[in-house]
């Protein structure tokens, strides 16, 4: 095992041991494929923002890799409000050396540049269009840094099956129905054209866009291996797409379409069809 990958599963390990949540880490994958996607483009001590970081345990891997990690989430899914379990994810975060900021409402505090801004799991639950969003966060990180995004493959293998059963490729609908107060699962997600979109509709440089696992665990066992077997021929069969771009110099954010170019992209030849 080269150096790189022995000091990952230290780092992994000592995430395991100290995590409170047991069960929570129940597979590897995408924590380890996140910290080698950031370690092969920046080295131990950049300075990392992970925006909708959860119990920090994505965060977590890579402070134990001797990343500067700051963490920003409002902890306000429904089992962060579970019994002690905010106080559990905020004296882990302090124990891994993570600077994490409790979110209050939606209006980012002032942070210091980064060298890298991370969303791993959370644009597929945004309700609205994630621009000002993303926006901000970019306007954090400094020219030639990069963000890193990670979103559920609505079109992965699993979901295509689902389909062609006749069974829906959304979460299930009993989950949606009993979710007390506002839906905070996924509302759209994402396909590699769409990864590409959105790195176009901020100015970012695409640097690679890929195909992973991170959620194995939601294949039967029995099924897996054939599942590898026809998403390594596939790639964007995968259930996970990973988007790394860099923020250019000169860049400026765009956060509104002149009115000729949003005529253009909906179709609407003038202002009179809109409500037609």
């Amino acid at each position: 095992m080269q150096a790189g990958e022995v000091a990952l599963h230290n780092a992994w390990s000592e995430v395991t041991r100290r995590f409170p949540f047991p069960g929570y880490l129940d597979m590897p994958d995408g924590h380890l494929e996140v910290a080698r996607t950031v370690s092969r483009h920046l080295p131990a001590g950049s300075r990392i923002l992970d925006f909708g970081a959860g119990p920090a345990d994505k965060t977590a891997v890579l402070a134990a890799l001797g990343y500067d990690c700051t963490a920003i989430d409002d902890l306000n899914d429904e089992w962060h409000n579970r019994g002690d379990a905010r106080t559990k994810i905020l004296n882990f975060a302090k124990e891994m050396g993570i600077d994490f900021i409790q979110l209050n409402g939606s209006v980012l505090p002032p942070t210091k540049e980064f060298d890298m801004v991370m969303l791993h799991d959370v644009l597929e639950h945004l309700h609205d269009s994630p621009r000002e969003l993303l926006a901000d966060l970019l306007g954090r990180v400094r020219t030639g840094g990069f963000l890193f995004v990670t979103v559920p493959n609505h079109v992965n293998l699993r979901k295509r099956l689902a389909v062609l059963r006749g069974l829906t490729s959304h979460p299930p609908y009993d989950l949606y129905y009993w979710y007390p107060g506002n839906w905070r699962g996924h509302v759209r997600e994402y396909t590699k054209g769409d990864c590409l979109a959105l790195a176009n509709a901020l100015g970012l440089d695409v640097v690679e866009v890929r195909g992973v696992h991170h959620m194995l665990n939601k294949v039967p066992v029995g099924l897996r291996s054939a599942y590898l077997a026809v998403s390594r021929l596939m790639p964007s069969t995968r259930d996970t797409w990973s988007l790394l771009a860099r923020k250019p110099a000169g860049w400026v954010p765009k956060l509104e379409l002149a009115d000729e170019e949003f005529r253009t992209l909906t179709g609407l030849r003038s202002w009179g069809e809109v409500g037609h």
